[in-house]
Formats: C-alpha cells, structure tokens, sequence
C-alpha cells in the first residue's frame, strides 16, 4: 500500500473513530439530562422557571430537578432570529405565555407518550381552568400544530380560525399570516 492510500485509509478511520466518540457523548448527555429532570405525572402541580419560547417551558415540580415542557399541540413562531417580522410575533408569544400563567401554579396534562423525540415532556398545561396552548391560539400567538392529532385539536382549530378571522395576533400582518398559512399547509401535508 503506498502513502497516500495509507494516510487517506488512516484519516478516514480516524474521522469515524472521533465520530464515534462525539455521538456517544451526545446521547450520554441527553440520557444524563433526562435522568436529572423531574418525573411529572399527569395531575401535577408544577411552577413556571423559564420560558424557553412561546411554546416550550422549564418547570419546577416541589422537591425535584426541573424539567423542560413542550405545550403540546402549538407551535408559536421563532423569537431568536433578531428583528425580522416573524420574530416579533415570536417574542410577543413569549410575553402572552408569561401573562397567561403569571405566578399561579401549572397543572399538567401529559400527551401519550409523554416525551417527544429530543426528550421533552409534551403536556397540555393548565393554569386554573385555563388551557395555557389554547390560550396562545385564541390571542393569534400560536398556531395548532397539527401533524400529531391529540384530544382537543379540533377545540384548538376552531380557536384558530376566530383568531384568524378577527385578525388577531401574528393573523393581522399579511406578510407573517401567509408564512402561517403556509407552515399549516405543510402541517396539514405531513399529517396526511
């Protein structure tokens, strides 16, 4: 075997050794993670540490690690790519989710399965009798994520279209409502 073969042979395996390495330490980060958050039950009573964006929070569950919940059955739009339109809508949910909640306690509702592919909690959460996810819908901050059908879907998409009709939230700016439109056409054909 000449040199280059051999050095190309020894970079590749190299490459897929430190490949190997990296991913391992990726999932032991995240099952390091789960195991440190807090084991929530649908009934539980929960209070709100951070609001991740408009549609994920950090919780607090009495005497246990904090865990991270996606609200399930919204998606809000981005807030972290700066001052472009669709941010605003996006920090705008942030707030209205801050306001639904306030400093009352959180019951949650968990989705079956509980988690979802990057290990969140998925749940529906309550403060008072309030529907948190609908909450955000109803106001035009949050849109009904609709590949995954779940219980209250067809409450959230009647909520969602009086939102829209009253031209509501991100539903009043033409520009952003069409980029809304077109994320629940391709909701609508990946659920299908």
């Amino acid at each position: 075997m000449d040199r280059i073969t051999l050095a190309f042979w020894s970079l590749v395996i190299g490459l897929c050794g430190a490949t190997a390495f990296f991913v391992t330490g990726i999932y032991g980060q995240q099952a390091t993670q789960q195991q440190r958050e807090a084991k929530l039950e649908s009934g539980d009573l929960v209070q709100l540490v951070k609001v991740i964006d408009g549609d994920t929070v950090v919780v607090s569950k009495e005497g246990q690690p904090n865990a991270t919940v996606r609200l399930l059955g919204i998606k809000t739009l981005e807030s972290k790519h700066g001052k472009d339109e669709v941010a605003v809508y996006g920090r705008a949910a942030e707030e209205a989710l801050k306001r639904l909640v306030g400093d009352k306690p959180l019951r949650v509702l968990l989705n079956t399965p509980p988690r979802d592919r990057h290990g969140r909690t998925i749940a529906t959460l309550y403060a008072g009798d309030q529907d948190i996810g609908l909450g955000l819908i109803s106001q035009g901050h949050a849109l009904v994520y609709s590949v995954y059908p779940f219980a209250s879907m067809p409450v959230y998409l009647q909520a969602q279209t009086t939102a829209r009709a009253n031209n509501l939230g991100l539903w009043g700016d033409p520009e952003v409502s069409a980029k809304a439109e077109a994320m629940i056409n391709e909701w609508a054909r990946q659920g299908s």
